[in-house]
């Protein structure tokens, strides 16, 4: 446990504040956005300005995506049309499993069983 003579000084800490006021501010000001006539150094990517991109690069990612979007299509629709189809009853009884299993979870969840 600490003894009120370990403590600091408010007083003591503000005026250290005070005087490191100055060196803070610098500090800070450092990691602002240069001045556009100022030549800039490395810098972290997340803070690089854009760069604009050609309107062949702007078509050519479009076409990339629009590829890629078609083939996942292809995709998609060659695992639905895959399954071998199912007969009619078979269908019927699980659509009615499924509903059947719902109402009884739905049963289950609430206080309808304390009636």
């Amino acid at each position: 446990m600490s003894t009120p003579e370990d403590q600091p000084n408010a007083e003591e800490a503000l005026a250290r504040a005070r005087a490191a006021r100055e060196q803070m501010a610098a500090v800070l000001d450092e990691d602002q956005e240069p001045a556009v006539d100022e030549p800039v150094g490395w810098r972290p990517i997340w803070k690089r300005p854009r760069k604009s991109k050609s309107k062949a690069a702007k078509k050519g990612e479009l076409r990339k995506q629009r590829k890629r979007l078609q083939e996942a299509g292809k995709c998609r629709l060659a695992a639905g049309n895959s399954r071998r189809p199912r007969s009619r009853q078979s269908r019927i009884g699980n659509a009615a499993a499924l509903r059947d299993a719902r109402a009884l979870s739905r049963v289950r969840h609430s206080n309808a069983w304390l009636w």
